[in-house]
């Protein structure tokens, strides 16, 4: 991903999430279904499904933007939980949607082991520039 970006201690470390590619904005990430992401009835977490869905759109827009020069944070995510999961790793393939200058919006697919949707996100990004 990125050589200075480090996941240790963080919620992708925490939720198991990895990621797995990210090339022109796009960015593929996973997560597992199981004691970290589930809720008490077994089932993946909706909050799960969306700090997976925050964190593909903000790595793919961090590699749209200069990182010495300007920072991107999420700033409103919506979700619709499709499909529940009890098993298995989950998908979300994130897709920039608009590119601005001081706003980003992704579309964030999130697929089971079967490639059934099982959540569909949208969220909006903030592009802040870095104070020298």
């Amino acid at each position: 991903m990125f050589p200075n970006i480090s996941m240790k201690n963080t919620l992708m470390e925490s939720l198991g999430i990895k990621i797995v590619n990210v090339k022109n904005g796009e960015c593929i990430a996973t997560m597992p279904v199981d004691e970290r992401t589930k809720q008490p009835f077994g089932y993946l977490h909706g909050g799960a499904s969306v700090a997976l869905a925050e964190t593909a759109a903000s790595v793919g827009a961090a590699s749209l933007v200069d990182s010495k020069r300007q920072a991107v944070f999420g700033q409103e995510i919506n979700a619709n939980h499709i499909r529940s999961v009890k098993e298995g790793i989950v998908t979300a393939t994130a897709t920039v949607i608009h590119q601005g200058k001081s706003s980003m919006v992704y579309e964030i697919k999130i697929v089971n082991d079967n490639k059934e949707l099982i959540c569909i996100s949208r969220c909006t990004m903030a592009v802040i520039c870095l104070k020298k």
